[in-house]
């Protein structure tokens, strides 16, 4: 019997499970940021004052690590300029002022592919980022030099946060394409063995995919028990494959690539369609939510706008979030736009935003015996309030993802993930402090070398 890595079980809260999304009107403008993925932020290519299509390019690749922005609406360039993101860095922007009529750039039409740099050309100009939240460009992820490293694909259908059901949706509704996507990794990268890994607690996902694959050649679906973080990429290869992702180490030195179930079909209908990444599924949920629902909206749409048009708040909210309650990420205002990695936008009321105070760590071991990689926070915490730094890397502090069992499941209410975040901030300032010396110190040699060769 398989043993299982550590997690919790978290109150699902998906009462939007059933719903397909429903097509938000077009909001009066949208903000488009040019930074919506891991990596070099894309260029402007409009100016103010350009009408522009719905899937006309605005922002271009900045280098390898990025992806294309298009345009979400048509309209005209109201303003190049910059805002406030949730991650506290400034961001630039292009907002559309729409004229409502979502009109089709005319140069949309479906990539030919007759070669697997073609297939990677067309993932490229498609926009496609991972959908599941990281926002990794998936070119860079399918260019692999050595096809035979990937010895099997796994479409992420966990969806363990609470409350998100857009990729639930997108398994469900949009079946066609996710199959449609796998057909497209097994011809022109040759993948041997494809999993569809999803949770148990999805009974109609797993019946319609073991349907479908029985069609299938090298096509599976793995039932994972339902428990969180079981979409975690780590934790997921480990239950799929059996094999672990050592430190430092990526998916593809295990032979694993994840690829999540939304990003899956968004490959297989530009493939189809022509048309980029301009359109989200969001979940949008919460107890101060008076109708949650799945809908599709134009990636930059304000939150401010897609609370409104799905009937606002019941009560005031006094935290927004990007993403579930376990990884979301809180946002300073409902100006924020809908960007393409948002699976769901939650707001909750004050009871449920209001944490506990914590109180003294009692050394029970829970965040430790709850830890999916067997890392120990409780004793990451005392480091890092030490400046520990060697300990900290002893410690393994960078294999945390920051999943947020730990401060879940402590009975003390330790802000144990956010000590782990800011342990890793303090990691990194001291290698690179390490390395500014090593150069340094290296330049200086060079220096004094150079001297003596002039005398």
């Amino acid at each position: 019997m398989k043993r299982y890595l550590h997690g919790i079980h978290v109150a699902g809260h998906k009462s939007t499970a059933q719903m397909s999304a429903v097509k938000l009107p077009l909001p009066d403008s949208v903000v488009i940021p040019m930074a919506m993925h891991i990596g070099a932020p894309a260029k402007p290519v409009v100016k103010v004052g350009d009408y522009v299509k719905t899937g006309q390019l605005i922002g271009e690749p900045g280098g390898f690590v990025s992806a294309p922005i298009y345009a979400s609406v048509s309209g005209t360039v109201k303003k190049i300029g910059e805002m406030l993101g949730s991650n506290g860095r400034m961001m630039q922007t292009v907002e559309i002022e729409s004229d409502g009529l979502d009109a089709r750039w005319e140069g949309i039409q479906p990539p030919k592919l007759e070669t697997m740099q073609d297939f990677l050309d067309a993932v490229r100009a498609s926009g496609l980022v991972g959908l599941g939240g990281a926002g990794f460009p998936t070119v860079v992820k399918l260019t692999v030099k050595n096809l035979d490293q990937i010895k099997c694909v796994i479409i992420n259908g966990a969806e363990c946060e609470p409350y998100i059901t857009s990729d639930t949706r997108a398994m469900i509704d949009y079946s066609f394409d996710v199959i449609a996507g796998c057909r497209l990794l097994q011809k022109f990268l040759k993948v041997p063995r494809i999993v569809f890994g999803i949770e148990d607690n999805k009974p109609e996902c797993i019946e319609r995919y073991r349907e479908l694959v029985s069609h299938e050649q090298n096509m599976e679906v793995m039932s994972l028990k339902a428990m969180y973080p079981q979409g975690g990429e780590k934790v997921l290869i480990y239950h799929v494959t059996g094999e672990k992702v050592p430190e430092g180490k990526l998916p593809l030195d295990v032979g694993a690539v994840v690829l999540n179930c939304t990003t899956i079909s968004s490959i297989a209908r530009y493939c189809r369609t022509g048309l980029p990444l301009v359109k989200k599924c969001v979940t949008v949920d919460g107890s101060a939510v008076k109708n949650p629902m799945n809908v599709l909206v134009p990636i930059g749409m304000r939150m401010k706008d897609v609370f409104e048009a799905t009937g606002g708040f019941k009560e005031e909210p006094k935290m927004v979030l990007y993403g579930g309650p376990m990884m979301g990420i809180a946002v300073p205002d409902l100006e924020q736009p809908i960007l393409k990695n948002t699976n769901a936008i939650l707001a909750f009321g004050e009871a449920e935003a209001t944490p506990p105070e914590p109180t003294a760590c009692i050394k029970c071991g829970k965040c430790i015996a709850h830890c999916p990689l067997s890392l120990m926070p409780c004793e990451m915490e005392t480091a890092y309030k030490k400046g520990n730094i060697e300990r900290l890397m002893h410690l393994k502090v960078n294999l945390c993802m920051e999943c947020g069992c730990c401060s879940f499941i402590c009975p003390a209410h330790r802000p144990l993930v956010q000590t782990n975040k800011l342990a890793k901030a303090q990691v990194m300032a001291y290698k690179n402090a390490l390395k500014a010396k090593a150069e340094a110190e290296k330049a200086k040699l060079e220096a004094e070398k150079q001297k003596e060769a002039a005398k």
